[in-house]
């Protein structure tokens, strides 16, 4: 008899186990849908809020084509600078800085498409910008694609 209850007993904390684990992975997966649909969102809202920050900006460039068509040279170009501030200043407040160029060539921000001899600069000193860069924090978003001295 002792033997059949320490049996019994064996089977109930093996069952304990087994549904301890069951809803230890039940847990686990419920925790992976919350996380991946709270992500979700988080993408979306990000989206959004970039989104309403473009639109004005939108406007403003509509605003600029219809002074093209109507041939105001000066109201065009007031209305691509006003464009360009406020795209420039949306995207400074999302935290896009653009890459300096002054200086010395650096491999991990800049892109040389050329290097060309330069009486006025030193070796590996970029002296011209084909494109600008830009990054994030410390992540390049696009490197500056420079013309680096010989």
């Amino acid at each position: 008899m002792s033997d059949e209850r320490v049996e019994q007993e064996e089977q109930r904390e093996e069952q304990e186990v087994d549904d301890r684990l069951l809803r230890l992975a039940a847990d686990f997966d419920n925790y992976k849908k919350r996380a991946a649909r709270e992500r979700q969102e988080y993408v979306a809202f990000a989206n959004e809020r970039l989104l309403k920050e473009l639109l004005p900006i939108l406007d403003d460039l509509e605003r600029a084509l219809n002074a093209a068509e109507q041939h105001e040279e000066a109201q065009l170009e007031d209305g691509v600078r006003l464009v360009y501030r406020a795209l420039a200043s949306l995207l400074e407040r999302q935290g896009v800085q653009q890459i300096p160029t002054d200086g010395k060539f650096d491999p991990h921000v800049h892109e040389a498409l050329l290097a060309q001899p330069s009486e006025d600069a030193e070796t590996g000193a970029v002296i011209d910008v084909v494109q600008k860069g830009y990054k994030i924090g410390d992540r390049v978003v696009r490197p500056a694609r420079v013309i680096v001295a010989e």
